[in-house]
């Protein structure tokens, strides 16, 4: 099945539901960055979740950054999602593989950490960008997005991802995302079904793995409250942005002198994007046309005072 994003509406727009199935780019992410188990359950989930909170986003342009930062071995996780259901990330520590936990899951609160912060930036393309930071609640990333929605954002909020990986790499990947809106918030009976019913979901990947689709997990959660699927459904992708001229734009940011010494004791220069793993070599030749470049702006600039 396709990445893909949905959207629904149900109880007379008083909720807001979002699913993500994400099986595709999270095994690209575990490609690329040669990713654990344990590690990629970890990114894989905070991709999602990352993909989620963008949706509700209204400028084109939009992203979110989610950082990840507990104590566990795994270090720190980066993950930047747009509203154009692009999304990229990874972890510190890709290699980290721990045994699994007392439920014979992947650990993944144990390789983040359950001390340590969340950190969510929301950038809507103009001004400055909304960041808040809370504590992580128990590394497992579901959770600790849930805390931040409710904490943060004061919105009632569920959101529960997942990742099935095996021998033959990602086989399931995604995640649900159901909040309830001020105006139904008041209404105490309908968020205590709505709590009642998320907690009694066996998890995001089964019901994927079982042959479930999106709006077949939507309709067994929200079918009765007046469920409506909205018609879109977004692709989404694992995504960078980087490339070989901005790699040059950071390289003169190194001035004249460090690109002489590149040039006379590496014979060139080689970068690694962290988002994507792709790297980039600079040869000599290139690194002089840099010194070049720098050379005639600093002339201008001095003609011009």
């Amino acid at each position: 099945m396709a990445d893909q994003l949905i959207r629904a509406t149900a109880a007379e727009g008083g909720i807001r539901a979002v699913g993500v199935i994400t099986t595709r780019l999270t095994q690209e992410a575990r490609r690329r960055h040669n990713l654990s188990y344990v590690a990629t359950a970890a990114l894989g989930r905070t991709m999602s979740s990352g993909l989620l909170l963008a949706s509700s986003m209204k400028r084109e342009g939009s992203r979110v950054n989610i950082r990840v930062k507990g104590k566990g071995p795994l270090g720190g996780i980066l993950v930047d999602a747009g509203l154009d259901g692009t999304v990229r990330g990874y972890v510190e520590n890709p290699g980290v593989e721990l045994p699994p936990n007392e439920q014979g899951k992947l650990d993944v609160s144990g390789a983040v950490g359950s001390n340590g912060y969340l950190y969510v930036v929301r950038d809507v393309g103009y001004g400055y960008p909304y960041s808040s930071t809370v504590e992580l609640v128990s590394g497992e990333i579901g959770a600790d997005i849930t805390h931040y929605l409710v904490t943060s954002e004061q919105t009632p909020s569920a959101l529960v991802v997942g990742v099935f990986v095996g021998a033959d790499g990602v086989t399931a990947a995604g995640g649900l995302l159901i909040q309830v809106m001020p105006k139904a918030a008041r209404d105490e009976e309908l968020v205590a079904t709505l709590e009642s019913r998320i907690a009694k979901l066996s998890g995001f990947t089964p019901l994927l793995q079982a042959g479930k689709t999106l709006p077949e997990m939507l309709e067994q959660l929200l079918g009765d409250m007046g469920l409506v699927i909205l018609p879109e459904v977004q692709m989404l992708h694992f995504y960078c942005g980087c490339s070989f001229d901005r790699v040059l734009g950071a390289l003169k940011l190194f001035g004249e002198e460090e690109l002489q010494d590149m040039i006379e004791k590496d014979h060139g220069a080689e970068a690694t994007c962290e988002f994507c793993g792709d790297v980039y070599h600079v040869s000599s030749e290139e690194l002089a046309q840099l010194i070049e470049q720098l050379r005639t702006e600093s002339n201008w600039q001095a003609e011009s005072v």
